[in-house]
């Protein structure tokens, strides 16, 4: 899948952003306790159904997203769902997964480019991701304990 594929899924009110290339496959969004499968189901096509829920409850449920896959925008504010948000910045260890970091950064590559991240990030701790320094999810497949 390529890196820099978005989709968009709208109820009218809020539009769901889904960068594919940028999940590492948590599962926060749909499943367990606090998922939310009405919307979030990828046992069906397509997976994200935007007249699933109340727009908040929609709202909330992307906000927990740990990799910034998931993102949106309120469709009356005309916004790209890359809206920084004023926060501290907070770094938090996955059990077993990525470093998240929340809040506003910027990522410099090998070569100097500059990439801004908002919202949450979630950086490679296991050494596998493919898609460094970003986590891929390859912490799952291999097995990473820390």
């Amino acid at each position: 899948m390529e890196k820099d594929i978005t989709k968009k899924y709208t109820n009218g009110e809020v539009t769901i952003v889904w960068k594919p290339g940028a999940c590492i496959h948590s599962a926060l969004c749909w499943k367990g306790a606090t998922g939310l499968p009405e919307v979030f189901n990828p046992k069906i096509r397509p997976w994200i159904n935007p007249e699933g829920a109340p727009t908040e409850r929609m709202v909330e449920q992307v906000k927990k997203c740990p990799s910034g896959a998931l993102s949106f925008y309120y469709n009356k504010e005309e916004k790209d769902g890359n809206t920084e948000v004023v926060t501290d910045t907070t770094v938090e260890v996955s059990p077993n997964g990525p470093l998240l970091v929340y809040g506003n950064i910027t990522i410099k590559d090998g070569t100097g480019a500059e990439t801004k991240r908002h919202k949450v990030t979630a950086l490679c701790r296991c050494g596998h991701s493919q898609n460094k320094p970003y986590c891929d999810g390859a912490h799952v497949r291999n097995g990473f304990k820390g």
